[in-house]
């Protein structure tokens, strides 16, 4: 049985999206570098910043996120069918059991947080630990290790950091001159090299934007695919997501709107209306999701 989680487990194809992703990022970023050095940047001002942001992300970011949303670790004795169901996935996945965690909120979702395997957290909301049966609860659990074992949550967290470094370095070359230029009575030369470090830090926002989408949508189509086939049971995941789905709906406002900030790393985002900005969401359409389990199910079966 660990074997079997350990080879269906691991996404060769999210390996290597994640691979490009960082190659692509970090290819941006040098470029990025050198532009604000070109343009007269303080090289140790902006040294201690991305360092002093890069320790924060690695090393806070999860602790904060599950901070602000009441995440709260529970032992066997609160949760015992919480911890059985991920005791049972974790022998056949062949994974360290993670620490588990109940956010005490009515909305049904479920999430992973954590830098590696050994300090992975796994997450189910009261909501949903009250709104589904133990077989559709199992295989939300084994989507949540899925991202455990792709370690696709330190990558995106990681990926994340370079988006949030050009963000607050914009800002601070528009709001404060950044030191490019010294404030009032700045040269045209030198307010040319502040809109240069201001469009290239927009165009860095943007690429980083669509490339850590790109991730996220494929990282939970990954982790679909993962619980599927660990489970043996693709309908029981398709019969969670419909129900986490319509149950989001009617889930008090300011509930999901606290829990929007950490929306990327729920199993289903903590928002549910449709807009043009869905192209740009961090969640493939449930409707996709639901095709691709069909067919999981189909081969499954075929496969019997």
């Amino acid at each position: 049985m660990a074997r079997r989680g350990e080879k269906f487990g691991k996404d060769t194809g999210l390996q290597a999206r994640m691979v490009l992703t960082m190659f692509l990022l970090g290819l941006v970023y040098v470029v990025f570098l050198g532009v604000l050095f070109a343009a007269g940047a303080g090289a140790g001002v902006i040294v201690v910043v991305a360092l002093v942001l890069l320790v924060v992300q690695l090393f806070g970011s999860d602790k904060i996120a599950m901070a602000t949303m009441g995440v709260k670790e529970v032992s066997p004795a609160q949760e015992p069918e919480l911890h059985g169901i991920i005791e049972r996935l974790c022998v056949q996945a062949n994974l360290p059991k993670p620490r588990v965690c109940v956010i005490e909120t009515s909305m049904p979702n479920a999430c992973a947080m954590g830098k590696s395997q050994k300090s992975a957290n796994v997450c189910a909301t009261r909501g949903i630990l009250e709104l589904l049966e133990p077989a559709e609860l199992e295989v939300v659990m084994a989507h949540e290790l899925t991202h455990v074992i792709n370690r696709d949550v330190m990558v995106m967290t990681l990926a994340s950091f370079f988006a949030t470094l050009a963000s607050m370095i914009a800002q601070f070359a528009l709001f404060f001159g950044g030191g490019f230029g010294g404030g009032y009575g700045r040269s045209n030369e030198e307010e040319e090299e502040i809109m240069l470090v201001l469009l290239v830090s927009v165009l860095v926002y943007a690429i980083s934007f669509l490339l850590l989408r790109a991730l996220s949508r494929y990282r939970e189509f990954a982790a679909d695919r993962g619980s599927a086939v660990l489970t043996g049971r693709p309908s029981a995941l398709a019969s969670a997501l419909l129900k986490i789905s319509g149950t989001m709906e009617r889930v008090p406002t300011q509930d999901l709107r606290r829990a929007e900030g950490m929306s990327a790393f729920f199993i289903l985002p903590a928002r549910t209306k449709k807009s043009l900005m869905n192209i740009f969401a961090d969640h493939p359409p449930l409707e996709q999701r639901l095709a691709a389990l069909e067919r999981l199910e189909s081969q499954l079966q075929s496969a019997a």
